[in-house]
């Protein structure tokens, strides 16, 4: 009984672990296992059938001969007696034998095997994640529907093209999404694809009428109208052109009639109709992102916000952490990546081998990643993560053990209240769009049920190196971290008053080429009041706010301390009055 148990709930995992391929690329190498063991087996299947029609040809071919030479005399072919008696032999039982040999069925090994396997082949929902992806992509960093079809892409090793059915297709799930600026785009590629003469079962005609329609919902009636009178040279018998030829002329008379801007704003309008046709199907599809042109183009390395006297003031070090036992013979490699928030960088901090254990032990439970909801508090997917995430414990392993040591003794802080090592593995342009770590305001129970404070800090592993994109990304300050494999970024989300720092807003910009890992470590509020006290600045407590009223001290670590054990960690800025600097 507890042998079933396990199959059946094995099965189930194995079921669960496996759904949304897109979101992670490290899951989908396993599709790639799965459809070379059906090449095989296909293989297999075309050897039998071979065997079979070379079996039958064979027969065919002899019998050919026989009847050929016996119908030229067919009384004299039959007065001997052999031959009569193979004639009946073979019609009594030869042709019984063929006939079998002909309906033998070859196929029940590859279809078993394609049928045992379709259980874990992707989804219609992975079809329509990955083409999104694409078209993610292609915004992100400014790419042509021509270069993403000729697979000329950075970083590149294994190029690809794409065929006028993936265009295509591409174009269609833009379509279905009302999203008629990449309708447009992809439709006119396939279009240009067979005008090249590109063979394909998609006829001219079925592109046309798509591009047509997307022209015309994105208000280019002249455009619109030229498409029309093509596709009626092509199928003059068209039903939706023909109307669409009255209908289009008529519009456009109406409209150049109405028209009174002049030709300079005219042509004004034209240089920029790429961009502004990007814009008004951003408006179309109500993008919640107010930052996505900053955060865009952090992606692709532009606008990045650091001036050469800041920069001056970057340095790199060998870092002990004040002493630390476990790091004076041994200091790690810090550098400095930004100056406010103050991100650092450690090199050389997880090894090859930890990271091989990490994936390991991560990759069979990958899941969906998740956000929390601010409404309910609970944890739900989002369009906006594209990726599989596990979390690793350190009772499981000792490699887990020994990394959380390693970010304890390399930033000081209490592990003991920090969320468990979680593992992420990047999909198809695998994303997560602009957010904070730590609960804002108007997220009081963002971390309730943990009852270990707020995030107070984010500790990020790169665990692989990406050849295009896929850098963490702060808008609103204009940094850019690019992934390095066996480095480590640390910053602060809360100051030191635990008031959050709006200025960590961050993203992971979608990956281009490659296959990016990281593991994170959040650490929380709890545990840390002697490892990170409240900052020596000059206070005095209000009496009128249940405080006690210290004035002229000159002990400031003591004042903060009497402040810290009055007030209530969450009331803090409110019990104390500070002068002088801005408690940090």
């Amino acid at each position: 009984m507890g042998l079933c148990w396990f199959l059946l709930s094995f099965l189930f995992h194995s079921l669960y672990a496996h759904n949304d391929f897109f979101t992670s690329i490290g899951q989908m190498t396993d599709l790639l296992y799965t459809e070379k063991d059906l090449v095989t087996s296909l293989k297999e299947y075309i050897r039998q059938e071979e065997n079979r029609l070379e079996q039958v040809k064979e027969w065919a071919d002899k019998l050919d001969s026989l009847t050929n030479t016996a119908t030229q005399d067919p009384e004299g072919f039959l007065g001997h007696p052999v031959n009569a008696f193979k004639l009946v032999k073979r019609l009594n039982s030869e042709w019984g034998d063929l006939e079998s040999l002909v309906l033998k069925d070859t196929t029940n090994g590859f279809i078993s095997n394609l049928t045992m396997q379709r259980q874990f082949f992707p989804t219609e929902e992975d079809q329509t994640g990955a083409a999104k992806a694409l078209l993610r992509l292609q915004d992100t960093y400014q790419l042509s529907a021509n270069t993403i079809s000729n697979g000329d892409l950075p970083g590149v090793v294994h190029k690809s093209r794409m065929t006028v059915a993936d265009c295509f297709e591409l174009g269609k799930i833009a379509y279905s999404e009302a999203d008629y600026y990449h309708t447009e785009l992809w439709m006119a590629q396939a279009l240009t694809q067979l005008d090249e003469g590109e063979e394909s079962t998609i006829e001219k005609v079925t592109v046309m009428d798509y591009l047509n329609y997307a022209i015309y919902q994105q208000g280019e009636l002249e455009r619109a109208l030229e498409l029309t009178k093509r596709m009626l040279k092509l199928d003059p018998n068209h039903q939706r052109a023909n109307g669409n030829l009255k209908y289009f002329e008529f519009q456009l008379e109406k409209q150049r009639k109405a028209e009174a801007e002049k030709k300079e704003q005219e042509d004004k309008k034209r240089e920029k109709k790429v961009l502004d046709k990007r814009d008004a199907q951003r408006k179309r599809s109500k993008d919640p992102l107010p930052e996505r042109k900053k955060y865009e183009m952090l992606c692709r390395g532009e606008g990045v916000k650091m001036t050469p006297r800041r920069q001056s003031r970057l340095f790199c070090r060998y870092f002990d952490n004040n002493h630390n036992p476990w790091l004076l013979l041994a200091p790690v490699k810090q550098e400095d990546e930004w100056d406010r928030p103050r991100i650092v960088r450690y090199h050389d901090i997880i090894s090859d081998s930890e990271i091989k254990t990490v994936k390991e032990l991560a990759k069979p439970r990958l899941k969906r990643a998740t956000v929390h909801d601010p409404n309910t508090g609970k944890l739900t997917t989002a369009h906006y993560r594209v990726s599989k995430s596990a979390w690793l414990y350190e009772y499981e392993h000792s490699t887990i053990e020994k990394i959380n040591q390693r970010i304890e003794d390399v930033t000081g802080l209490e592990m003991d209240t920090a969320e468990e090592l979680q593992v992420a593995n990047y999909g198809v342009g695998g994303q997560y769009e602009p957010h904070f770590d730590f609960g804002r305001k108007d997220e009081p129970d963002a971390f309730k049920e943990l009852g270990t404070g707020n995030r107070i800090a984010t500790w990020l592993f790169y665990m692989s190196d990406v050849s295009a994109g896929g850098a963490t990304v702060f808008p609103d300050v204009g940094a850019a971290v690019w992934p390095k494999k066996g480095t480590a970024v640390f910053w602060y989300n809360l100051f030191a008053s635990g008031e959050g720092d709006y200025s960590t807003r961050h993203a992971a910009c979608p990956v281009l080429v490659g296959n990016k890992w990281v593991s994170n470590k959040w650490i929380h509020e709890r545990g840390q009041e002697f490892r990170r006290p409240c900052a020596i600045v000059r206070v005095s407590v209000l009496v009128s706010m249940g405080c006690v009223s210290v004035q002229g001290a000159n002990d400031y670590a003591s004042v903060c301390a009497v402040f810290l054990l009055l007030c209530p960690s969450t009331q803090i800025l409110k019990c104390c009055e500070v002068s002088g600097q801005h408690m940090l």
